[in-house]
């Protein structure tokens, strides 16, 4: 049974189209309190305001130059709250990538694939 409370989720993507279009289809049925930053560096400042879920993407160096890569923030998160439930995204299908997000305590491993938004929905719905 999945819940129908919103979240505060934070959308952590240097990829600003895909991260509206993330935010808009996570708004859509159920209205969720989403904040978006295109650097991790940017989301760490703001875990004060506790959020419920970080969609955290895993390369997030591609666009601006020197920001930490989501192994980095995804350690840095976890050190500040492990309470803070963490979704991977990357358009890596490497095993070896996706088992090491978990075991530095991400709590999922969602490939950017057409499938993506609903499996996240689907996670924050928990």
């Amino acid at each position: 049974m999945h819940s129908k409370i919103a979240k505060k989720i934070f959308i952590v993507d240097d990829d600003q189209l895909q991260t509206t279009m993330l935010e808009d289809y996570l708004t859509r049925e159920i209205k969720h309190h989403v904040t978006t930053f295109t650097t991790g560096e940017e989301c760490i400042k703001h875990l004060d305001d506790q959020p419920d879920i970080i969609i955290l993407d895993y390369n997030l160096n591609s666009v601006y130059n020197g920001a930490a890569n989501g192994i980095k923030i995804l350690e840095h998160i976890k050190k500040m709250d492990h309470a803070i439930r963490v979704i991977m995204l990357s358009s890596q299908e490497d095993y070896g990538v996706a088992l090491l997000t978990v075991t530095k305590g991400a709590e999922d491993y969602i490939i950017k694939d057409d499938e993506a938004f609903e499996k996240i929905a689907e996670i924050c719905a928990k």
